[in-house]
């Protein structure tokens, strides 16, 4: 087996941000050399890494050249240049996930026929080139609404996602490929975490729960167990494990489902990293998410899914209100309560609804974690100085 503790191999990672940040939590803890590029020179990821780089993920030349400094390549955000990754699994750097999975998921259209393909239940979509073609369709009553429309590229934390009720909110709409998904009646919104080593081991986490900001489309709560019977859940990690043979991913597959109301499981989307479903694992699971990508991207045996403990994340995002250097208020009274750690990702500037942090509150009882959540959710406030 390769050492990778206390020695010369690197690892890197494309993206810097508080995925990639949480991520170095569990590279410190093993003592595993770490690269880290990301445009921004106040990542959050710079503070803990070994080597930092700023540049572009998306320049051919820039991931390449940094991809070769390293000897296993994953990444934090999928945003990122695949025909420099395929040059770099060419040149023998292993890159996990592949850049053949990226492919298939960094485009929401090609994503979802790939489901169609591998027969995984997911929601009547249709994708269009332009936008004119999808305001022809609606307009000649081949498209009835309402419908959710998703960009088919650069969609991201709500961004590129709308439910379209009436026609003229079609003009709003960026000129570019785009799918028209049927809406879905759902009870819950699920997630699954599925972790695959490059040996074929894999393992999944418990069923979460999803409850998400009704105006800003971000999650607000990720509840662990979910709340639904157990023949839904054990339903729920077997579409998942499904999902997770169709792509063959190595590392960690967030998949995303709805619970329809006569408890079928669909599969919404997917991302191939660590996930916001995944964080309330930090305090409550035996193997948080964060350890057990490293463990999956390295093919080490892969860790305990199993929670010790009830746990629900709060995501905590900017006002509405207010943008400018960031303030924490109240902090100090969410620390007072029993099952509470906050964390903060390192971003200096708040703006309406950006990822700053977030809390877990782990109790035994879920309903009563779920009261505490609440109360985190209504005490602090993530503003500005002005």
């Amino acid at each position: 087996m390769i050492n990778y503790f206390s020695s010369d191999f690197k690892l890197g990672i494309l993206g810097g941000g508080q995925l990639g940040k949480m991520m170095l939590y569990d590279t410190l803890k093993y003592d595993i050399q770490t690269y880290v590029l990301d445009p921004s020179n106040e990542a959050p990821c710079k503070i803990a890494c070994n080597y930092f780089e700023q540049g572009d993920l998306m320049d051919y030349d820039t991931v390449l050249n940094f991809g070769r400094k390293v000897d296993v390549l994953t990444f934090e955000i999928e945003g990122v240049n695949i025909e420099a990754l395929k040059t770099l699994e060419a040149e023998g750097v292993k890159t996990y996930p592949d850049a053949a999975t990226l492919e298939k998921i960094q485009n929401k259209a090609i994503q979802k026929q790939f489901y169609t393909e591998k027969q995984i239940p997911t929601a009547a979509f249709k994708t269009y080139q332009k936008i004119e073609n999808l305001i022809a369709d609606v307009e000649s009553g081949a498209r009835s609404l309402p419908f959710v429309w998703k960009s088919a590229t650069g969609g991201y934390d709500g961004k590129g996602v709308s439910v379209i009720k009436v026609a003229d909110a079609l003009k709003d709409l960026p000129d570019a490929e785009c799918i028209a998904e049927e809406m879905i009646p759902f009870k819950n919104e699920l997630a699954v975490i599925v972790a695959r080593t490059p040996g074929g081991e894999v393992k999944t986490y418990p069923v979460v729960e999803m409850e998400f900001h009704p105006t800003a489309n971000q999650v607000e709560y990720v509840i662990c167990p979910a709340r639904i019977e157990d023949h839904v859940a054990e339903k729920a990690r077997a579409v998942a494990t499904q999902v997770s043979e169709a792509f063959e991913h190595v590392g960690l597959l967030a998949v995303e489902m709805f619970q329809t109301k006569n408890d079928e499981i669909l599969v919404n989307e997917v991302a191939p990293r660590p996930h916001n479903s995944g964080h309330y694992s930090i305090e409550a699971s035996y193997t948080n998410q964060f350890e057990q990508h490293l463990r999956a991207i390295l093919d080490l045996p892969l860790g305990n899914t199993d929670s010790k403990v009830g746990g629900i994340m709060v995501n905590l995002v900017g006002d509405k209100d207010y943008e400018g250097e960031v303030i924490y208020q109240n902090i100090d009274k969410i620390m007072k309560m029993d099952g509470v750690t906050p964390h903060i990702y390192g971003k200096k500037i708040t703006r309406p609804f950006r990822k700053m942090g977030h809390v877990t509150i782990v109790n035994e009882n879920i309903d009563e974690a779920r009261k505490v959540a609440e109360k985190v959710k209504e005490e602090i406030k993530v503003i500005s100085k002005s």
